[in-house]
């Protein structure tokens, strides 16, 4: 008669490290000689175990539990999987004991109380939430979604700057000894409406860290070597000949990136931002109302919607109605029609309406 399967157990190694070992599985460690702090890596080793043998229902499923899978499996191909990192440290005080069935209305609004902060922030937090679920869902973890009441969304914002408060920016900028690197920012951000990280990681030759420029074809590819396209998207654009021209120049220093601080790549311009807007006396600007600006311009300007559509890889929906707006033809034809003739019943009205 066979022995038995002993099962997960710990095993006391003679340096004091505490292992699992369990049939027909690797030895792992639970790195501690502490045997309380074992026994709870086995306790959770066990629950990982068990839930591998097949999908949980959401009453067995814990938020922590799809989070954890969602951030080890998921977010570690992403572009920025420290963002998604901030969203589970931030839900799993709140939210991570409640089991995926208890995600109600009243649930997320509880959370939104909760967390304190903007709607913003708690919508994109919760997004990240609806996003675990449905990835494991998809991935055969969980036998149903759950869905996960958000925040309404806020307005978009409808700031930008007008060509004298960019001249002041810039000025502020460049003749501060330590923010010149903020000027050169600035002026890719204008020119081209390129996002801040993408900006920060650009440089003059390809790499797989970041997007590159090449002054002698004069194109701009905003994304790194191998970098799979994503929601906010980065297509290669034409550069315009103004920025052109400075990056011909810049490219002599010597550095390797566009955007640099003795030759060093930027971890944020906080700081410089900060100061410029104080000299140059504006208010309420983002470094993000840059991005606003160059496509409010190009709109301003009449530019075709589909070509500046690609040109800020913004889709024309999002463009016709964050943008629209500012374009010269704007409802051109509803205008026309309330200015015709005909659109007055006759002319004792027209009479009448131009007395008043």
């Amino acid at each position: 008669m066979s022995r038995p399967k002993a099962g997960a157990r710990l095993y006391q190694l003679k340096n004091g490290i505490f292992v699992i070992r369990d049939t027909g599985r690797p030895q792992q460690s639970t790195r501690t000689r502490d045997r309380r702090k074992a026994e709870a890596a086995l306790a959770r080793y066990i629950a990982e175990r068990e839930r591998l043998v097949g999908p949980s229902t959401p009453d067995e499923m814990t938020v922590a539990d799809a989070l954890e899978l969602y951030g080890r499996e998921h977010a570690p191909n992403t572009l920025c999987p420290e963002r998604i990192g901030y969203a589970i440290a931030a839900i799993i005080p709140i939210l991570g004991s409640l089991t995926l069935s208890n995600i109600t209305g009243q649930i997320c609004r509880y959370y939104e109380k909760e967390r304190g902060r903007s709607p913003g922030t708690v919508r994109k937090e919760l997004g990240v939430l609806q996003a675990a679920i449905n990835f494991c869902h998809t991935e055969g973890c969980l036998t149903a979604p759950v869905k996960v009441r958000l925040p309404a969304k806020s307005a978009p914002r409808d700031r930008w700057l007008t060509r004298d408060e960019a001249s002041k920016l810039l000025r502020a900028a460049w003749r501060n000894p330590k923010s010149k690197h903020l000027a050169r920012f600035i002026l890719i951000a204008l020119y081209t409406g390129t996002r801040s990280e993408a900006i920060m990681s650009l440089q003059f030759m390809a790499n797989t860290r970041g997007g590159h420029v090449n002054t002698e074809l004069g194109m701009m590819y905003r994304r790194s070597v191998g970098e799979a396209e994503s929601n906010k998207r980065k297509p290669p654009i034409h550069i315009p000949r103004q920025l052109l021209a400075h990056l011909r120049r810049w490219e002599h220093d010597g550095s390797r990136y566009v955007v640099h601080v003795r030759g060093n790549r930027l971890g944020n311009v906080n700081n410089s931002w900060k100061a410029a807007l104080k000299q140059s006396g504006i208010d309420h600007c983002t470094r993000h109302d840059l991005r606003h600006t160059a496509i409010t311009w190009c709109m301003q300007a009449g530019a075709d919607k589909w070509a500046a559509a690609g040109f800020f890889g913004v889709s024309l929906e999002v463009l016709e109605k964050v943008y629209g707006h500012h374009h010269p033809d704007h409802m051109r034809s509803a205008v026309r029609a309330m200015e015709g003739k005909s659109y007055l019943y006759d002319r004792t009205e027209t009479t009448a309406l131009k007395a008043v």
